[in-house]
């Protein structure tokens, strides 16, 4: 492919460069990364937070790169092309370098559901006879290969080339998360969408967002600026931000879809909870459906109908979707049972990292435990370290037994992070070492009590200073379990 047609039509301050002998260079690959540059890529240069991409161009070039792409006029050996926004540039480039994609793309975004979202909205239409995926933060799974992975929306390259061999692969529906790093940095520009949908928003990556409020406006440019005007937006109705989300939608001219209690598309009238189950109503466009939802919380009811939402608007049949929801299978890691003690005390892992996720999980087991709500968790370092005591007081004020421990601490000084979450839990435990916690908050189950072990979900490593370290929380959780019954 030549340059000219890589570019396409998008960056019109480039035309007089492409109209002349560089449009004509034939061009191999693309990257940001100067170390994964060939012979005949174009390197893109992006201006990050801890350094300008223009700083390797030479390195690209010395490795072989027949064009340069920068935010900045630069004097090199190669053509430059200047471009307002190189991230988007890189992205749509991606696009149509690698060409196929599934012709049904969907993209969720909102602070929790996201990955649940993706992996039931993947069910149901699997369910449907479609040649399903999803991509996100527990990787990417289709009919043909489950990988796990760790990235909630992946760089453009590396997601383009995933979407092309999706295709091979026979993929023809396929549901993304959209986080707001992944909005704000345009990684999902180039992906033709043809529903999207919004789950909630609450207090998460104030290390990266100034506001709650430029948080939200990442995440509604999935709605302003990405998806085709016209197209289905389903929105979560009873959330706090959920008008925000619908104005949003609206003003981009967008079919507004609202699903839940407040809901016009999918109406939730009826929930019924029990251990290890949800029996729903919900009523769409006349029809009243009653579905055995096989997974806990309330907030996983409020995952399901945003998937069905989706599948619904790209074409499931609403009886489909609905008989599909009692088959569903929770996400890893997004309150999963892992196992239970002799007596019956159910022992839990949840992804919940963050203020309102904890306060989810920990209201949702509540209807259903007849004894102590227990909770282990901690908080990542290098993160947003105002959430901290915010973490502490819901988990103090939602369960009966708090044990603060560690998550990832990464190149902060654990201590220091448990006496940040201490300062607003005073009556917890605090133990250290992350396996110790667990080993003791499960020698501590009695009959009736249900104990959440959060923070790492569907993890398998723990980040200490630079090194991850093998680490689960199911296997710890198992493990302890089996040390009770000896």
């Amino acid at each position: 492919m030549n340059l000219r047609t890589l570019s396409g039509s998008d960056f019109p301050e480039i035309e007089t460069v492409l109209a002349g002998p560089a449009g004509d260079l034939t061009v191999t690959g693309i990257s940001a990364d100067s170390r994964q540059i060939t012979p005949g890529m174009l390197f893109v240069a992006i201006a990050g937070t801890k350094g300008d991409g223009a700083s390797y161009a030479a390195d690209a070039i010395g490795r072989g790169a027949v064009a340069v792409v920068a935010g900045h006029p630069l004097d090199l050996a190669v053509p430059v092309l200047t471009v307002d926004h190189p991230r988007r540039f890189l992205a749509l480039s991606a696009s149509r370098l690698f060409g196929a994609q599934p012709a049904t793309m969907v993209a969720v975004t909102g602070t929790a559901g996201k990955t649940s979202v993706a992996s039931f909205t993947r069910q149901i239409w699997a369910a449907a006879g479609l040649g399903a995926a999803q991509i996100g933060t527990t990787g990417v799974i289709s009919p043909n290969r489950n990988d796990y992975g760790s990235l909630t929306t992946p760089d453009p390259v590396a997601l383009h080339r995933l979407l092309s061999d999706l295709v091979q692969e026979g993929v023809t529906h396929a549901a993304m998360e959209a986080s707001s790093h992944g909005l704000d940095q345009s990684r999902l520009d180039g992906v033709t969408l043809s529903a999207a949908a919004f789950t909630n928003l609450g207090r998460d990556h104030m290390d990266y967002h100034p506001t709650m409020e430029d948080y939200m406006a990442a995440k509604m440019r999935l709605f302003d600026t990405l998806l085709p005007k016209g197209r289905p937006a389903v929105i979560f109705a009873d959330d706090a931000w959920s008008g925000k989300a619908i104005e949003a939608a609206v003003a981009a001219g967008h079919d507004v879809r609202t699903v839940g209690r407040a809901g016009n598309f999918l109406a939730l009238k009826r929930v019924e909870h029990f251990r290890h189950k949800q029996m729903i109503e919900v009523h769409h466009e006349g029809q009243i459906f009653e579905v055995d939802i096989p997974l806990a919380g309330d907030f996983q009811v409020a995952n399901a109908l945003v998937a069905a939402g989706l599948a619904i608007s790209t074409g499931v049949a609403p009886k489909v979707a609905m008989a599909a929801l009692e088959k569903l299978v929770g996400a890893s890691g997004r309150l999963e049972l892992v196992g239970q003690t002799g007596q019956g005390a159910l022992v839990y892992v949840d992804y919940a990292h963050k203020p309102d996720a904890l306060n989810n999980v920990l209201t949702s087991v509540r209807p259903f435990t007849t004894g102590r709500v227990m909770v282990v968790f901690g908080c990542g370092g290098d993160r947003d370290k105002g959430k901290r005591p915010i973490m502490g007081e819901v988990a103090t004020r939602l369960a009966d037994m708090v044990i603060v421990t560690d998550d990832n601490p990464r190149s902060e000084d654990p201590a220091t992070i448990r006496s940040e979450i201490m300062a607003a839990a005073p009556q917890a435990r605090e133990i250290g070492d992350r396996a110790e916690a667990i080993r003791f908050a499960v020698s501590q189950l009695v009959a009736g009590d249900t104990l959440i072990v959060a923070g790492k979900g569907h993890e398998e490593g723990q980040t200490i200073g630079t090194t991850v370290l093998p680490f689960s929380d199911h296997a710890e959780v198992r493990k302890a379990l089996e040390e009770l019954k000896q």
